[in-house]
């Protein structure tokens, strides 16, 4: 019970990143039905602007508190990621809006390796140590450890997902959004700026990653390159587990889809001492996308949509 219960409190903590990272490709395809491949180069290069920040205040000897310097680098990785989503957009989406959606995916992978490559040269091959600027004093809860760090992550991350729900359901953007998801020619007619829209949509997305960024690189202890990769992958895997295009599902998957990895990792893991856990950790998100695309292809909350010509 014990493995069970620490294990439940890493799924939830990891999962919590993933929907946020999830959020993101749930409202490009909403909007646009297009998959944003490069979506998790965008986390990473939140992640490598923060710590770049966090790093240089740290070598300044300015007497500043942990969190404070978290948040300033935080500061510094959320318009960086916002100007990069709405770049990506207008440079390499807008174009081909009405081209085969086939050329939009060919572009969005393009785009990631773009992305990887910049960073690469930028920051170097090497993995990147994130300093430890928030508490990590561990509580005991029912007989599982949790963190100071684990509580800010879920606590963040949920009231970032709040109001991501309410900007959608009870703003006028949110109503230009889901009308524009529904039928973008018609919302054209009735007064709505499309192309503000959507936009708007990956602006809100990077700024999302940018957090989700910081959020699993102070998580991990690590940073480099890479990272965004698979990262964005398991988060499109939870985005299609909840129901692509649903925020409600692209959260409800993120959260299942880590609690299966840490419940899967850590009982594999306790069966052969610790020797393979780890190891076939990224084999349960994607046995879960497999099934979910075989059994419930519109995933759990998610609606049938037709496709557009």
């Amino acid at each position: 019970m014990d493995i069970f219960l620490q294990q439940l409190v890493n799924g939830v903590v990891l999962g919590a990143i993933y929907a946020l990272v999830a959020l993101g490709y749930t409202m490009v395809y909403g909007i646009l039905g297009l998959i944003n491949f490069a979506h998790g180069e965008v986390v990473m290069i939140g992640a490598m602007v923060a710590l770049t920040v966090i790093q240089l205040l740290l070598a300044s000897g300015v007497p500043l508190p942990g969190p404070v310097v978290a948040a300033i680098g935080l500061a510094a990785a959320i318009p960086t990621c916002m100007l990069l989503g709405f770049a990506i957009e207008r440079v390499a989406y807008r174009p081909l809006r009405e081209a085969p959606r086939l050329a939009a995916l060919i572009t969005a992978i393009g785009m990631s390796i773009v992305l990887q490559n910049v960073a690469m040269i930028i920051w170097g091959r090497r993995y990147h140590s994130v300093p430890s600027l928030l508490p990590v004093t561990p509580h005991q809860f029912a007989g599982a450890t949790i963190t100071d760090l684990q509580i800010f992550i879920v606590l963040l991350a949920a009231l970032i997902m709040a109001g991501l729900l309410y900007l959608v359901h009870r703003t006028r953007l949110g109503r230009a959004m889901r009308a524009t998801s529904q039928n973008p020619e018609v919302a054209g007619l009735m007064g709505v700026n499309i192309n503000t829209v959507i936009s708007m949509t990956f602006i809100i997305g990077s700024a999302l990653a940018a957090v989700a960024g910081l959020m699993v690189s102070a998580y991990y202890g690590v940073a480099h390159y890479v990272m965004g990769f698979m990262l964005g992958l398991k988060a499109f895997t939870a985005a299609v587990l909840g129901g692509i295009g649903n925020l409600g599902g692209a959260m409800l998957g993120g959260l299942l889809l880590g609690v299966i990895e840490s419940l899967g990792a850590g009982y594999i893991g306790t069966l052969t001492g610790g020797f393979l856990g780890s190891h076939y950790q990224d084999v349960f998100a994607f046995t879960v996308l497999i099934l979910v695309l075989v059994f419930r292809p519109s995933g759990l909350l998610g609606e049938r949509v037709t496709e557009r010509s």
